[in-house]
């Protein structure tokens, strides 16, 4: 018999593709006296009936929802916890009203952005750069960007947040807000940094 919260793990687990144990305890046992302690309990007996899968090979473990096809030592797990990350970052900050990790917007070509979000009432799209890209790189995912706005698809068009430890040479004008931070948290100061100016 499944609990709620249970349901809500594996929910969470799809979502986001792959979540280490403390992400898990931090969202789903926040309110407990040992919340990591709870986790492992609880994940233990979801591996165990088969509802879940994990890898061993990273600390704390990570785990895998029962519909991600995804191979225990990708490369890509990284990526999508840096994407958890910045999840639990806006969360924290509050007001996050929509969360969708790597949204498809049309065919394959077409720009996939690694978030689509809803802030404040503000919809963004974020690019969570860990990797570094050319400048040409870059230029050529913006452009792509470009293209989803010609398209109409969206109306309004989001914001686009490219949050990277490298600042990238956008200097073309664009028809959407773009921005550029090391954090979610980094930007928000940086516009109220422009408020007070």
């Amino acid at each position: 018999m499944l609990r709620d919260r249970d349901k809500a793990i594996i929910h969470d687990l799809n979502r986001f593709r792959v979540m280490d144990r403390d992400s898990i305890a931090e969202l789903h046992f926040n309110g407990l006296k040992r919340p990591k302690n709870a986790a492992n309990n609880v994940l233990l007996r979801l591996l165990r009936i088969g509802l879940i899968q994990r890898s061993t090979q990273y600390t704390p473990y990570v785990y895998f929802g029962p519909d991600v096809n995804i191979k225990k030592n990708s490369s890509k797990i990284g990526h999508f916890l840096a994407i958890l990350e910045v999840y639990k970052e806006i969360k924290r900050l509050g007001q996050l009203e929509d969360f969708l990790v790597e949204p498809k917007y049309g065919v394959k070509g077409t720009v996939e952005p690694d978030i689509f979000c809803v802030y404040r009432k503000t919809p963004f799209f974020i690019e969570v750069q860990k990797t570094i890209y050319s400048n040409n790189q870059m230029k050529e995912k913006m452009d792509r960007y470009l293209e989803l706005y010609d398209s109409k698809v969206l109306n309004p068009f989001p914001h686009v947040l490219i949050l990277s430890e490298q600042r990238y040479a956008l200097d073309e004008e664009y028809p959407f807000k773009l921005f550029q931070a090391r954090t979610f948290t980094h930007f928000l100061n940086s516009l109220k940094n422009k408020e007070t100016e």
